[in-house]
């Protein structure tokens, strides 16, 4: 049973290994869609407010310039706040995309590391016996 189970772990960590190249470049390319679908679209809320016509600036609009301006700076910081937003998300979808790529590998690992262990004190151990056989040996004689 133990030497089925380990197979088939090898078997997973070996196919995880094959996978995880195009897995890891698959992930990139996403991410870097996903950031520009996501900048595009900050880029077309940022074109849909109306810019500033000189022609049209008078005495009289320097209230509404004003006004405009405060919307702008307000706009500007939703703008860094969104973007710094969707940094924060990109580096924690990538934390989690190693987390799940690395996790199986160190189990794999961990559980070979055992086996060999487990192997390495059961030879110890049957020295032992054998020494204490050779000692019981000599004193009966």
């Amino acid at each position: 049973m133990k030497v089925k189970l380990l197979n088939v772990l090898t078997v997973c960590l070996v196919t995880l290994v094959v996978l995880s190249p195009g897995l890891v470049v698959f992930s990139i390319v996403w991410g870097r869609h996903i950031e520009f679908v996501k900048m595009q679209n900050l880029s077309c809320e940022i074109d849909k407010t109306p810019p500033e016509n000189s022609a049209l600036f008078s005495q009289s609009a320097a209230k509404s310039s004003s006004q405009y301006q405060t919307k702008k700076e307000i706009s500007d910081r939703n703008l860094v706040t969104r973007l710094l937003i969707a940094a924060e998300q990109y580096r924690l979808a990538s934390i989690l995309q190693w987390f799940v790529l690395i996790t199986p590998i160190f189990v794999g690992l961990g559980i070979i590391v055992y086996d060999r262990y487990l192997v390495y004190r059961a030879a110890i151990l049957k020295e032992q016996v054998e020494m204490l056989e050779r000692l019981w040996q000599q004193s009966i004689e």
